[in-house]
């Protein structure tokens, strides 16, 4: 059912359009830095997505900004552009705590990681930073130093994570766009859960630094209220850095103009579909249903579409590698703090930490192997199909300040995962944006995969898809 638009509300603008208006005068960054702090004062006592504003800061560079927009010598299109920042990225005279009481804040904090440091070059506003779980190691958002992240759609729900705060933030309009960090699912998740948009892209597009202890496996990427912001955004992020020894060379071209236009549809693209991810997840029935709708909907825009469930005997055994990958990192991430580390964290962290601190050389290179096999067998699934689509989550949220749902039969966050952690294990881009609502209204997403280094591509595909809909147009509960 189509839904009446919603009246113009200044903190939720999209980015493109806040530029857009900035340009022709229309608006000042002044007003929408202002906007977007009001915002933060209204909703984050009950959402808790922020660790920490700086708005006077902010003020004195909206204004700065203002000044270049009116002498016509704007850093950037998006000069102005209020955002926010996920607290596992360094961030220039702010701690970065990492969700933890290990992390002594005193510093110094004397760098940008390389995406902050774009966001400046851009002219960007930044406001603050994002609540995340302990060291980003899980899907939702809580912390024995910040407490729980809710949601948009109801502030006793999960925000998802681990980059739930940035989620939550860009949803209920505390600044235009964030940027987050995903190793496992940790923007793909709290897109899905919080009705909002985040893009996974092909690991080293966006650059890093530090170096994650969980290697390969942690991407940055854009999170968004639109498609096409997340695009914007990409171009505003991606570009070699030196400090990431992996950093790959910007494409040639814009992301943004890479959208191409919406007349042109998907005619001739081809679309497989897993509803499923070869059996290793189980749909919640209106997941499943919305999932549905949304294939229908890109057969609808010209796409060949039809069920393919890839490589099911390594998406078998994917989990298991994936955790000696995961902990082993964690347990390298801990190792700064002592011996006693493992007593002042998470208890579930604690836990699995233990499992996986003393896997062998051997171990950790078998499940390599079983990484080698799953982008051997992607790729080879991407011979023959351009994108791949998936629910991005099999659930919608549930209650805030559980590892896992009610009465779930296991508390780690990859037994209600299934559909993300793999392409973190391929390095793939993944596109998640809304799909529908369930009947109580949480947020449902849809997961579309590309073939690495075709983010536009995925991309493309999801603002078509984003346009034929009308479930990124609806406003959050809290905002009603």
């Amino acid at each position: 059912m189509t839904r009446a638009p919603e009246p113009r509300r200044l903190s939720m603008l999209a980015a493109s359009e806040v530029a857009a208006d900035f340009a022709s005068g229309e608006l000042s960054p002044v007003e929408v830095t202002d906007a977007a702090l009001a915002a933060i004062e209204a909703f984050d006592p009950e959402v808790g997505a922020m660790v920490l504003v700086d708005a006077e800061g902010a003020r004195a560079e909206a204004h700065a900004s203002h000044l270049r927009w009116r002498r016509g010598d704007q850093r950037s299109a998006v000069d102005g552009v209020p955002v926010t920042i996920k607290d596992m990225f360094l961030t220039r005279g702010w701690p970065m705590l990492r969700g933890s009481t290990l992390t002594d804040a005193a510093g110094p904090w004397q760098a940008d990681a390389p995406a902050v440091a774009r966001l400046r070059e851009s002219g960007a506003v930044v406001l603050g930073k994002n609540a995340t779980p302990e060291f980003a190691w899980k899907g939702v958002t809580d912390s024995i130093l910040h407490g729980s992240t809710g949601n948009p759609w109801g502030a006793g729900l999960t925000s998802g994570g681990s980059s739930g705060g940035a989620a939550t933030a860009v949803g209920l309009g505390m600044g235009s766009w964030s940027i987050g960090s995903d190793g496992g699912g940790s923007v793909r998740i709290p897109a899905a859960f919080t009705g909002t948009v985040a893009l996974k892209p092909t690991y080293g597009l966006v650059p890093t630094y530090p170096p994650s202890p969980y290697g390969t496996l942690s991407h940055a990427g854009p999170m968004t209220r639109s498609v096409t912001d997340a695009a914007l955004l990409m171009d505003v992020l991606t570009g070699f850095d030196s400090r990431d020894w992996f950093a790959t060379r910007r494409p040639s071209g814009s992301f943004l103009e890479g959208l191409g236009h919406l007349d042109d549809g998907l005619v001739g693209l081809r679309v497989a579909y897993s509803p499923t991810l070869s059996g290793t997840g189980h749909n919640d029935p209106q997941v499943q249903a919305a999932f549905d709708e949304a294939v229908e909907v890109l057969a609808g825009l010209g796409a060949t579409v039809a069920q393919v469930d890839p490589a099911p005997e390594v998406l078998a055994v994917v989990r298991e590698a994936f955790h000696v990958l995961w902990f082993t990192g964690a347990a390298k991430v801990l190792e700064p703090f002592g011996h006693d580390a493992l007593e002042r964290i998470d208890p579930l962290l604690a836990e699995h930490v233990r499992q996986h601190r003393d896997d062998s050389a051997s171990t950790y290179l078998d499940a390599v192997q079983v990484r080698m096999d799953l982008g051997v067998a992607m790729g080879a699934l991407h011979d023959d199909w351009d994108v791949l689509v998936t629910p991005t989550m099999p659930i919608p949220a549930f209650e805030r300040g559980q590892d896992a749902p009610t009465g779930w039969p296991e508390q780690l966050w990859t037994s209600w995962t299934p559909y993300t952690y793999p392409f973190n294990l391929t390095g793939q881009p993944a596109l998640s944006v809304p799909c529908g609502l369930t009947d109580d209204e949480r947020p449902i997403g849809l997961q579309i995969v590309g073939p690495r280094h075709a983010d536009a591509l995925a991309l493309r595909v999801g603002r078509a898809f984003e346009a034929a809909t009308d479930s990124q147009r609806v406003l959050p509960l809290l905002l009603r």
